[in-house]
């Protein structure tokens, strides 16, 4: 008789594009989403928390335009076995959508404007990378239902006082600001736009907008290339161009090109630039309405200013569009030297809620790339410090659990971050590997001797490590690093030991 094939052991591994957080990784996200939140409530914007799921019909129109329709994001369908499957549904893969379903589904009761901010995990369903993941956090902020661009100035200032809250100063980061309509003016010029005819010449449209992108990657030579015929790259692949003739193409770099030293100059360039189209010239005038407010509001060009050559999502966005990004310099994984770049971005987007309303309500927001701002503050080396763990209370004898977890109680009643340990107390060594494991400043200690004459030791775990690795015996006679205090001296004792190191 055979043997029964034993079940096979599952590997305990993460799944592929995920990651596992850890304690200071948690931290830190955690106190820089407060830092965040604590500037969007102080501009007057409201905590929104939606479900993971959505059904993909509310998604729409951001899943890619294929059969699948699961394509781009995590999605299965409610009881597909039956003969009427249910819904399809999805992880959000971003903040935008659910708060579209919720402007719509509760607009009779959220004031107008309604402006909130909403901060979580997102997922896409995508190919991972080197710093690519399949599971990411987002932290938006919009405003629904303001048609003013002072709407989308507000946002630009508010990105710029976020960044400097959670410790990014100014003159490490540019906040550079642009108009969909502005390019839809200027693509009318060179004659890739018909106002009577959105349809026309889309795909054109589409590979300009991605020619553009590509301006930081491959130049102005580049781009110019994806404008006219196209280019291939030093593998060999060619990449199909937008066909402009070469005075269509002088238009589209002469825009990305228009930005000047102020402000006033830029639009005036820009004006120039979308001739006699009329809704370029109403992208040109918002702009210059945004750079009026931001002067007015104290955000200079040393923060904010107005770029042309941002082309963040312009195919999503309906006007104004901005970009932060970080200016300072780190050290890719070869060791090369290179710009931090975008970390948050966002735009107006007047259609969105109307897929569900069928009327146009204008709306406009940012969204902060969490997990990238971590990584620059790591880069720069304002974060990553390993926090002090909690005190560790040893166990020297099982039969006095009572009196170690009373210490305990004492310490944590005080403020102070503690524990007792919880492991097998026979080896002592183990109890001190455990609490240097946890960063411990302090493990307190009281054996039986201690007991009886009503004091405790006080071991000093920072210190002990400072003179175990290059002390001599002089110094270690001179510093000890235990301590023995009256019991009821706990709490001051390691108050003291802790503020020395703080």
């Amino acid at each position: 008789m055979a043997k029964p094939k034993k079940t096979p052991r599952p590997k305990a591994i993460t799944p592929k594009g995920f990651q596992d957080y850890f304690g200071v990784e948690v931290t830190e996200r955690k106190t820089m989403l407060d830092q965040i939140a604590e500037v969007y409530h102080l501009y007057g914007f409201e905590a929104l928390e939606t479900s993971a799921v959505e059904t993909v019909e509310a998604l729409g129109k951001f899943l890619p335009d294929v059969d699948r329709p699961n394509e781009g994001v995590f999605a299965w369908q409610e009881d597909a076995d039956l003969e009427k499957p249910g819904d399809w549904m999805a992880l959000r893969y971003d903040m935008t959508a659910p708060l579209a379903r919720v402007a719509a589904q509760y607009r009779n009761d959220l004031p107008s404007p309604y402006r909130r901010f909403a901060m979580g995990p997102v997922w896409r369903n995508e190919k991972p990378g080197p710093g690519r993941f399949r599971q990411f956090y987002q932290c938006d902020a919009d405003t629904v239902g303001a048609p003013s661009v002072a709407a989308d100035a507000e946002i630009c200032m508010m990105l710029s006082d976020t960044l400097e809250a959670v410790g990014i100063p100014r003159g490490d980061y540019i906040i550079r600001v642009n108009n969909r309509k502005v390019l839809n003016g200027v693509m009318e010029v060179a004659g890739v736009l018909d106002p009577s005819d959105p349809t026309k010449f889309e795909d054109e449209r589409g590979t300009v907008l991605r020619a553009i992108d590509k301006l930081d990657k491959f130049g102005d030579a580049g781009v110019r290339l994806l404008l006219g015929k196209g280019r291939m790259d030093d593998s060999g692949d060619f990449t199909d161009g937008a066909g402009l003739t070469d005075a269509q193409a002088d238009i589209v770099m002469g825009f990305m090109d228009a930005k000047r030293e102020t402000g006033a100059e830029t639009v005036a360039r820009l004006m120039e630039l979308v001739g006699d189209s009329q809704v370029g010239a109403e992208g040109v005038a918002e702009l210059e309405t945004i750079a009026d407010l931001m002067a007015q509001g104290g955000y200079g060009p040393d923060r904010i200013v107005i770029d042309p050559s941002v082309v963040r999502g312009l195919g999503y966005y309906t006007g104004p569009v901005y970009e932060a990004e970080l200016t300072f310099e780190v050290k890719d994984e070869k060791g090369r030297p290179r710009q931090f770049g975008s970390v948050a971005g966002g735009g107006r987007y007047d259609d969105l809620v109307k897929r569900f309303t069928g009327q146009e309500v204008p709306a406009t927001g940012v969204s902060i790339g969490v997990d990238r701002l971590l990584a620059a503050l790591r880069a720069k080396g304002r974060m990553g410090d390993q926090p002090a763990g909690p005190i560790v209370v040893t166990v020297m004898d099982k039969a006095r659990i009572g009196d170690y977890m009373e210490m305990v109680s004492e310490l944590r009643q005080a403020g102070i971050r503690a524990e007792m340990y919880l492991g097998n107390p026979k080896n002592f060594g183990n109890q001190l590997k455990y609490a240097d494991k946890r960063q411990s400043p302090v493990a307190i200690i009281q054996g039986d001797d201690e007991h009886e004459r009503g004091v405790i030791q006080i071991k000093d775990l920072i210190l002990g490590a400072k003179l175990a690795e290059n002390a001599t015996l002089e110094e270690w006679k001179e510093r000890p690093s235990q301590y023995e205090v009256p019991r009821g001296d706990i709490i001051a004792k390691v108050r003291e030991i802790i503020e020395m190191y703080s």
